[in-house]
């Protein structure tokens, strides 16, 4: 029998994905019919994104699984209406890697202090060493794939390193803390922080005036995980008074950022335009087509989402 898989995304993710996950798809020997435009009560499998504009799901009687493009699902479960199981998108090849790279190296950069000698118009010669990245300890808050990846790379390179997440892990060579008071001691003292939480009603300003207080004086923060973790207006206020010393922000509120948002003009924010980590075509696809797989045989779904709890 031939599996009907429904692409429901705007054009340009088609014209991005549709060859290669056509590929991906022929590769699994599963007989199958992918298309944008199919009859709804012939479908059984959806591979979504928000932006298509689909927020109802019941008019597919023969739906069994939506594949999600998209790594976080806030603005699936927030507004969809899905009455089978939703799998994230997990593409350890592409978007891990990717957001490994960009963690680690802005973790360096602020560790190296390499913004002082990138930009340094008064040719001020300040030879001081940085200290060793044993001497350096870092927090990551969230310890999903991504959160684990950048925290076991980081240890890697010898950063004594902290993980937070909500329920508790247990990751080999991190030192792993969970709830609230394992918030506060994960926080104390650090000085770089990494936001990788999924967004959620309780993950909402995370990272607020209270929690700020408990870092290092002069700490770095990066945020490539979800705006609304951290407070802006806290943030701004801790940048002014140096407790935070430097802030990395790739994700925001409102994107792309207003021109006239403060954090475009503060000397000790940089701001990246949701770049931290993308998915790759050519691996996503894959991990959708296994996921088609999985279904077609009976075999369990891999990355499924906790529709209730919104990750």
């Amino acid at each position: 029998m031939t599996t009907k898989i429904l692409f429901a995304a705007p054009q340009d993710h088609w014209d991005k994905y549709g060859a290669a996950l056509t590929e991906a798809l022929d590769a699994t020997g599963i007989d199958y019919r992918l298309g944008r435009d199919l009859p709804a009560e012939e479908v059984e499998y959806i591979v979504y994104a928000p932006s298509s504009g689909l927020t109802d799901f019941t008019g597919f009687p023969r739906l069994k699984a939506v594949l999600s493009l998209w790594a976080g699902v806030e603005k699936i479960v927030g507004t969809a209406r899905i009455p089978v199981p939703l799998a994230r998108m997990v593409d350890d090849e592409g978007l891990t890697q990717g957001m490994v790279e960009y963690v680690t190296g802005h973790a360096l950069r602020h560790h190296l202090g390499m913004d002082a000698h990138i930009v340094n118009p008064e040719h001020r010669w300040e030879s001081k060493a940085p200290p060793l990245a044993r001497e350096r300890p870092v927090t990551v808050l969230g310890l999903g794939m991504l959160g684990s990846a950048c925290a076991r790379q980081l240890a890697q390179i010898g950063f004594p390193v902290t993980g937070w997440s909500r329920s508790p892990r247990d990751i080999d060579g991190i030192r792993c803390l969970s709830g609230a008071e394992g918030l506060a001691e994960a926080l104390t003292g650090a000085q770089i922080v990494v936001l990788l939480l999924p967004f959620t009603r309780q993950t909402e300003n995370t990272l607020g005036a209270e929690q700020m207080a408990l870092l290092a004086p002069g700490a770095a923060i990066i945020n490539p995980g979800r705006g609304p973790l951290i407070d802006d207006t806290a943030l701004l206020a801790a940048l002014d008074s140096g407790q935070v010393g430097q802030a990395t922000l790739d994700v925001f509120r409102v994107e792309p950022l207003p021109q006239d948002h403060p954090f475009w003009a503060h000397p000790r924010v940089t701001v990246t335009p949701h770049i931290a980590a993308e998915t790759r075509p050519a691996s996503a696809t894959r991990v959708i087509a296994e996921n088609v797989r999985r279904g077609v045989t009976g075999a369990p779904l891999l990355h499924l989402v906790d529709q209730d709890a919104g990750y």
